[in-house]
């Protein structure tokens, strides 16, 4: 009885853990590309497991379009000095992703220029 309990709490384990890596995989993501974004917030979603931009882009036709990019989790970029009112809608503010591989219009974020002036990435200051 003792291995049968055993032998399914470790099959529950690794079908979790394939669900939990598959999920975390941003193979979607073009990591050797970088795309800098300029453009309108129109959202910032504060949200578990990942916080998201929404962002209003002129492209080379002039035609507006609307980008959306994943970040990371709140509480990584709290500890990189965000808060949930960094960024509003109305912004204007310069954004580089790493673009999605389809060629959809979205991206994995990297750093944020703020109408301040400021540069915030995901990644906690080493000071």
């Amino acid at each position: 009885m003792k291995r049968i309990l055993a032998a399914s709490t470790v099959a529950a384990v690794l079908a979790t853990a394939g669900a939990a890596f598959a999920h975390h995989s941003y193979s979607m993501f073009d990591k050797t590309q970088s795309v800098k974004l300029s453009g309108t917030v129109s959202a910032f979603n504060w949200t578990n497991p990942h916080a998201s931009i929404a962002i209003m882009v002129k492209n080379a036709k002039g035609v507006t379009e609307k980008w959306g990019i994943e970040c990371t989790a709140p509480g990584v970029l709290v500890r990189a000095g965000w808060k949930s009112s960094t960024l509003k809608p109305g912004d204007t503010v310069s954004i580089t992703v790493h673009p999605l591989r389809g060629g959809e219009l979205g991206g994995a974020f990297v750093s944020v220029e703020l109408p301040d002036g400021r540069v915030l990435t995901d990644k906690a200051s080493a000071s």
